[in-house]
């Protein structure tokens, strides 16, 4: 039997393992399971990682960067981005990979509608990451929003002043915010701001219409939740996974 999982804390909002479920379902794949593991601590990793039917993983917050300490290699295109959001076994070699910017790029396409706006990333972590690196395949300029000044290329959230928010059409939370169970936080943006002209993008898939995008649609904004860009992450996931390879050894 081969076993797969998602990574992460807590992981209570996830709707990753009921996607599988119903793949495997569709598909008639009888011979795979995935499941959530909840890990307090990245310590707990190695021992679930030397479990020998495991042959990979998707990876959430909050560990998406860190999870980068306790693999044999980078893809590319995971280490430019600098986050892991799935995990495969390789023989002897666990090797990291991204692909929510894949997810997130693709999901964004319809909401932009051929317009090409200056966008503003809430957030600096692994999520963060990889839409920056999405928004860069589209050819969109963009900031990313913090609560303190990183970089050259990040404001905080005090400076969202009238002039920022107009220049800055489209918004995308790459932040837990708004996650099931703590429904009503929000990005602390100063949403009076915000016009039929902006477009928000919430990488929040639960729930459904999260507290950020029910701003935006007051004002008459485009919006759109992440429950797409998980669906496609998760395919491309699944076509990493069907290249696994057991451990030298183990036997299927």
């Amino acid at each position: 039997m081969r076993s797969f999982g998602l990574i992460g804390y807590p992981l209570g909002h996830s709707f990753s393992a009921a996607w599988f479920a119903d793949l495997f379902r569709r598909e008639g794949i009888a011979d795979a399971t995935y499941r959530n593991y909840p890990l307090a601590s990245l310590d707990e990793l190695p021992a679930l990682m030397a479990e020998p039917a495991l042959l990979g993983f998707n990876v959430t917050a909050p560990y998406k960067t860190a999870v980068m300490d306790y693999l044999d290699e980078l893809d590319p295109t995971a280490a430019r981005i600098g986050a892991v959001n799935c995990v495969v076994r390789h023989a002897g070699i666990w090797k990291g990979y991204n692909v929510d910017w894949a997810g997130f790029a693709e999901s964004l396409v319809p909401l932009l509608d051929g317009r090409r706006p200056q966008a503003a990333i809430l957030g600096t972590g692994g999520a963060a990451a990889a839409a920056g690196y999405g928004l860069d395949t589209l050819g969109i300029d963009h900031i990313f929003v913090s609560r303190s000044k990183r970089s050259e290329n990040t404001v905080t959230y005090g400076e969202l002043d009238a002039a920022t928010m107009e220049r800055y059409r489209l918004l995308i939370n790459a932040t837990p915010l708004g996650t099931y169970p703590d429904t009503e936080q929000c990005p602390p943006l100063p949403y009076g701001l915000l016009t039929p002209e902006h477009m928000l993008f919430d990488m929040v898939y639960n729930p459904p219409l999260s507290a950020f995008l029910r701003h935006g649609r007051e004002a008459g904004a485009r919006t759109m939740n992440g429950r797409r860009m998980l669906e496609i992450q998760a395919l491309r996931s699944w076509e990493l996974f069907l290249t696994a390879r057991p451990a030298s050894g183990d036997i299927r």
